[in-house]
């Protein structure tokens, strides 16, 4: 997916680039493949391969939630900014968190959001399972992508989200994970209010993202009540 691609697709999705952010996601780009000749970012280098499967892709979630109505955003286990810091850019109202418990790949992120000049955002150094002890019920919205299983993530993101805040998931088959993630649902509160499946243009590789809500505060036993009755899911 070139450039021109790139925009004429997201068109699909109800967005257009300003010249600035289209020149933002450009330094990005130069930023993410010179820092990863240093340290392991990606292993997709190539401009249309980014363009397509970390830009694009991250962009998708404009399917399922109108990002334009939400505050604040965590994006959990953001590696090199996928899909946190690229929602950033095209939605510049959004209160962006970037967590990652990875130095290299924070120091990485703070790189691009001083070169981009970027405001309302900052990358967080430390593992979800502490960030969120200190955080309860703060984000809109949480995104994560690529990163562990269903059941596993509505643990960890559960408590951080304010109540009718949302979890969204960017997979690719899910169909297990979401029988494995049943006993989750019920005991964290957490509602799958809709589940889009698609094909990514031009490569045609299959995308599932999955949209829940939390419809009431997590529990007060959690989470040692989860961890006594999820074990069947686990």
């Amino acid at each position: 997916m070139d450039k021109e691609q790139f925009i004429k697709e997201l068109k699909t999705l109800q967005i257009e680039l300003t010249t600035t952010q289209q020149e933002q996601l450009s330094t990005y780009y130069n930023l993410l493949i010179t820092e990863n000749q240093k340290i392991n970012l990606t292993t997709i280098t190539q401009e249309k391969d980014v363009y397509l499967k970390h830009f694009y892709d991250s962009l998708t979630i404009t399917k399922i939630i109108d990002l334009k109505n939400i505050n604040t955003l965590c994006d959990v286990g953001t590696g090199a900014g996928f899909p946190g810091l690229v929602l950033k850019i095209v939605f510049p109202n959004l209160k962006v968190t970037l967590i990652d418990s990875q130095t290299k790949r924070i120091n990485f992120l703070n790189k691009v959001i001083e070169a981009l000049s970027l405001k309302n955002i900052i990358a967080i150094n430390s593992r979800i399972e502490t960030y969120s002890k200190n955080n309860e019920e703060t984000f809109d919205l949480i995104v994560s992508r690529a990163v562990s299983k269903t059941n596993i993530l509505l643990e960890i993101t559960s408590k951080m989200l304010k109540q009718n805040g949302f979890l969204i998931l960017y997979k690719s088959e899910v169909e297990q994970e979401l029988k494995d993630s049943i006993n989750a649902q019920k005991i964290l509160k957490m509602q799958l209010l809709e589940k889009q499946i698609f094909n990514l243009p031009i490569e045609n590789s299959l995308r599932t993202l999955l949209k829940f809500q939390k419809i009431d505060k997590t529990p007060k036993k959690y989470p040692r009540q989860y961890n006594e009755i999820l074990k069947n899911s686990l």
